[in-house]
């Protein structure tokens, strides 16, 4: 006997069977609400992979995450998810320095720090984000540029709004010194 596509009705079963199992998305974050609140952080993003890896990334509102915090977030989702139930394996992590943002928090957070904003068509600004909101990021930068009248370039400042639609990835700067 077939299922959809011809698969045998063994096939179709298992693969209803795994899709059923699979920890969805869209369950995590409701799942983590009071124990992210409760901790001062917000959840970044929640990747479940087909395999079921669950990857669960977190960040502090104030300050850095500490092992207490991935720990405290660990044990919720555990408590959300029974493993006899649905089969995963879980990372909780906190957002790399080296990591783009991805949610308006890590904006706002920012917003006062050196971040490097990688526009669409290559172009790479250094500078302090003044603001942010769904919209886009305004950065306060200096370059070197002609200035008119001069035979030397000199440092021009700046403060530019930059859409999202203009922005591959706002990362935070890191100087080494």
């Amino acid at each position: 006997m077939n299922g959809p596509a011809g698969l045998s009705t063994g096939v179709y079963s298992w693969i209803i069977l795994w899709i059923q199992e699979m920890i969805e998305k869209s369950l995590i974050l409701p799942a983590l609400e009071d124990v992210l609140r409760q901790r001062g952080c917000f959840l970044v993003d929640a990747v479940v992979s087909r395999d079921n890896d669950v990857t669960v990334t977190v960040e502090r509102m104030e300050g850095v995450m500490d092992l207490e915090d991935c720990v405290a977030v660990n044990d919720a989702f555990l408590a959300a998810f029974d493993r006899e139930v649905e089969d995963y394996s879980l990372t909780v992590t906190s957002a790399g320095l080296d990591q783009p943002f991805k949610v308006e928090q890590q904006f706002t957070k920012a917003i006062g720090t050196e971040v490097e904003v990688k526009l669409k068509g290559g172009k790479k600004i250094v500078g302090t984000l003044v603001a942010a909101d769904a919209d886009g990021v305004t950065v306060h930068y200096a370059q070197r540029e002609t200035v008119e009248g001069k035979k030397r370039k000199e440092t021009v400042e700046h403060e530019d709004r930059m859409a999202f639609t203009e922005v591959n990835s706002v990362t935070p700067h890191i100087r080494f010194e």
